[in-house]
C-alpha cells in the first residue's frame, strides 16, 4: 500500500467535508440574511454584524470564523473584521439574478436530510417520493433557476427559436410542463402578452406558489394547472412546449414525449432544457459533475424509481437525451448553441 497515496487521499476527504460544511454555512448565511448584511463589501466586527441583524451575537462569531476559514469572507485579524468581496457579493448576495447561487445552500442540506430514507430504498428498492421533499427545495430550485428564466428565457434562448417567438408574439399558445414554481412561464406570459401560457405541474405545493406569482404579477394570458400531460383536453394544441430541467426526472419519459408531441401545433416546436453533463463518467469527472451526480441520487433518480420511473438521472448525458426525442418521433432534433456553464439545450418539432 502507498502510504502517500492514502494521506491524499484523507486530505481529498477532509476537504469534500469541509467542502459540505461551507455548504451548510451558506445555508445559514441565506436563510438568516448575513450575506446580504455584508453586500456592501464594508469590513465589519461579528458583533457589530449581529447587532445590524439582530442574531445571536455567539452564533453569528462562529459563522465569521467558519466562513473566512472557508475562504468566503476576508478577514483582517490585526482588526479583528470581516467583509464579503465584491466578487464573492456578486454570487451570494444577487438574489433574483441569473448568477445568484444561494439556491445551492439550500438544495444541499434539504437533500442531504433525506440520506435515511435514501439507504433504504438502496437495500429494498423503490425511492423517495416527490411528496418528501421540503419546501427548502421548492425554494432552491426556484433560487438556482427563476434568475435565469426571468433573464434569458424569452430573450437570449428563444432567440434561437425565432419562428416559435414569432407565434407566440402573434398570439400563440404556450405549454411548460413540469413548470414548478412557475418562473419561466410567468417570464413567457410577461415578454408574449399576446400569447396564452400553461403551467403544468404534479407538486400540489410548487403550484399553489406558482399560482400566487402568476396573481402578483397580474397577467391575464397565464394560467396553471396541478396534473401532469394527461390532464390537457385530447384538443389541446401548443405552438411551443418547454420541458425545463426535467425530462430526467419523469416516471414515464418516452410516453410523456409521445403525449407533448400529439399536443404540438403543426410546425410547434418543443424546447428541452437539462443539465449540462457528458456521455461518459470521465466527461462528469469535475466538481459540477459530482454535484449533478449528488443531485441524481438524492432528488432525480430516486422520486422517478419511487414513481416506478427508469431513473434517468441528472447526468443522462445529451446521447440519451437526443434518443429519447428522436425515439418519440420528433424531427429536426438539434442541440441549441446557447452559452452555459450548467445547461444544455435541444429543439424538436413534431
Amino acid at each position: 500500500m502507498d502510504k502517500e497515496k492514502v494521506k491524499d487521499f484523507a486530505d481529498r476527504v477532509y476537504r469534500d467535508m469541509a467542502g459540505a460544511m461551507a455548504i451548510g454555512m451558506g445555508y445559514l448565511g441565506q436563510k438568516t440574511g448575513l450575506f446580504r448584511a455584508l453586500a456592501d463589501g464594508r469590513p465589519t466586527t461579528a458583533r457589530a454584524l449581529a447587532e445590524r441583524t439582530g442574531l445571536a451575537p455567539r452564533y453569528v462569531e462562529e459563522w465569521c470564523a467558519g466562513m473566512a476559514a472557508a475562504g468566503w469572507l476576508a478577514h483582517d485579524a490585526e482588526a479583528g473584521t470581516f467583509r464579503l468581496p465584491e466578487e464573492h457579493a456578486f454570487l451570494l448576495a444577487s438574489e433574483g439574478t441569473d448568477h445568484f447561487m444561494g439556491g445551492l445552500f439550500l438544495a444541499g442540506p434539504s437533500l442531504l436530510a433525506l440520506a435515511p430514507r435514501l439507504a433504504r430504498a438502496f437495500r429494498e428498492g423503490g425511492g423517495v417520493p416527490p411528496e418528501a421533499f421540503d419546501a427548502d427545495w421548492l425554494e432552491a430550485v426556484d433560487l438556482m433557476n427563476g434568475g435565469a428564466y426571468r433573464e434569458r428565457l424569452a430573450s437570449y434562448w428563444l432567440g434561437q427559436l425565432p419562428e416559435a417567438k414569432a407565434r407566440l408574439e402573434a398570439g400563440g399558445r404556450a405549454l411548460d410542463l413540469g413548470c414548478g414554481v412557475g418562473e419561466a412561464a410567468i417570464a413567457l406570459a410577461r415578454a408574449f402578452p399576446a400569447s396564452r401560457v400553461l403551467g403544468i405541474d404534479p407538486d400540489g405545493r410548487a403550484i399553489e406558489r406558482a399560482r400566487r406569482a402568476g396573481e402578483a404579477a397580474g397577467l391575464a394570458n397565464l394560467s396553471f394547472l396541478e396534473g401532469t400531460v394527461e390532464a390537457l383536453p385530447a384538443e389541446a394544441r401548443f405552438d411551443l412546449v418547454l420541458l425545463l430541467d426535467c425530462l430526467h426526472d419523469l416516471a414515464a419519459p418516452e410516453e410523456t414525449l409521445a403525449a407533448i408531441r400529439r399536443h404540438l401545433a403543426p410546425g410547434g416546436t418543443l424546447f428541452v432544457m437539462e443539465p449540462r453533463s457528458g456521455d461518459r463518467i470521465a466527461d462528469n469527472a469535475n466538481p459540477l459533475g459530482v454535484t449533478y451526480y449528488g443531485f441524481s441520487l438524492f432528488h432525480c433518480t430516486t422520486q422517478s424509481l419511487a414513481r416506478g420511473g427508469p431513473g434517468l438521472g441528472t447526468c443522462a448525458g445529451p446521447r440519451r437525451i437526443t434518443e429519447l426525442l428522436t425515439g418519440a418521433g420528433f424531427t429536426g432534433v438539434r442541440p441549441l448553441p446557447i452559452k452555459s456553464f450548467t445547461n444544455m439545450f435541444f429543439a424538436a418539432s413534431a
